[in-house]
């Protein structure tokens, strides 16, 4: 909508980028072009404002297919103004001059052309088109036959209608329809599903499978090699017994040979020992059998008194100590006979 301004009666019209004014006074065009502004007198002016930018227009109808299937087609349509002025002679685009608002509904009279003329194109093609191959394929088809029959149209180039785009957004059947036909491919993507959590528990349980074989393996291995190590350990431990009785083996034969050395050399000092004591005794029974022998030798050549005198002295030297000897009467006689008679008898040996 154009900006109008008032001044002292006079109006100034200020237009946008995208809207194409056209200014008429009394009958001749004045102004002609997009984005003016100027001053006017609102008695003598004839104001038209068409929208150049490129507008979008959504659109839903509804459609009977082959089948006798109703379904709902959302559309969009992209066009613009290409000829401003053959749009301004075709259409109303006439803006009061006090507010600058469009006196009539033009947009909508050229939404309700585009409309009729895609719907009309859209139900001729889906009447021909069954259900499933509408939702198959029907979109495109559509979108197709739409921009075809637009571009065809001789009356939208006559107002200078251009379409630019023809997009279409959905095909929707009736809601109890739609259930229908999604309940197989619900019920085939539920199988598929199913199927694929059986295939997934047949893949968990076979790979639980070869984890238990996995778990089984190793334990008989390791088993295999405890037995092994077991094996090992016994074959170390009567090694190292054998060692151990070897060495004590020879520990034994050396602590033997040790003894008996010892032994020997015992024996061979108590033989040296018992030689030496023979020959001492030997020595010493010789010694004596020498001196009993001189001692008799001097015994045989020294006379009697002398033998007598060695007698008296050896009986003298193995005699006890007397300290005090008494003498009765009678034992002094008697030896006081003994050794007259003694005394005499010496005597007369001496004669």
């Amino acid at each position: 909508m154009a900006d109008i301004t008032r001044r002292l009666g006079w109006r100034h019209l200020r237009g946008t980028p995208t809207a194409h004014i056209r200014h008429h006074r009394s009958g001749q065009l004045v102004h002609d072009g997009s984005g003016l502004s100027f001053w006017f007198r609102s008695l003598t002016a004839a104001l038209s404002e068409i929208p150049v930018d490129d507008r979008e227009l959504a659109m839903t109808f509804h459609a009977r297919t082959a089948d006798f299937q109703d379904v709902t087609v959302q559309a969009t349509v992209t066009y613009r103004i290409g000829d401003p002025a053959l749009a301004a002679a075709r259409l109303d685009f006439s803006v009061d001059p006090d507010t600058g608002a469009w006196r009539g509904t033009p947009l909508e009279q050229l939404a309700t052309l585009l409309t009729e003329t895609a719907q009309e194109h859209a139900l001729d093609v889906l009447a021909r088109t069954p259900l499933s191959a509408a939702l198959t394929d029907g979109v495109s088809t559509v979108r197709e036959r739409l921009a075809a029959g637009l571009a065809a149209q001789p009356r939208l180039p006559d107002t200078g209608i251009e379409v630019v785009a023809v997009r279409v957004v959905a095909l929707r059947p009736e809601p109890e329809v739609e259930r229908a036909l999604r309940t197989p491919a619900r019920e085939q993507i539920q199988q598929e599903a199913d199927r694929a959590t059986y295939e997934r528990r047949a893949v968990a349980v076979e790979r639980e499978r070869a984890i238990a074989e996995n778990e089984l393996a190793s334990r008989i291995e390791l088993a295999r090699r405890e037995e092994r190590l077991v094996e090992q350990r016994g074959t170390n431990a009567r090694r190292e017994a054998e060692e151990q009785a070897a060495a004590d083996a020879v520990r034994a034969d050396a602590e033997a040979a040790r003894t008996v050395r010892l032994a020997q050399a015992e024996a061979d000092k108590v033989v040296r020992l018992a030689r030496a004591a023979a020959e001492q005794e030997r020595e010493v029974g010789e010694a004596r059998a020498q001196a009993r022998a001189a001692w008799l030798r001097v015994h045989a050549e020294a006379d009697v008194a002398t033998l007598h005198a060695l007698a008296a002295m050896r009986v003298a030297e193995n005699l006890p100590d007397i300290e005090s000897v008494t003498i009765s009467p009678d034992v002094l006689t008697g030896l006081l006979a003994k050794l007259g008679g003694a005394g005499s008898g010496a005597g007369g040996a001496g004669a």
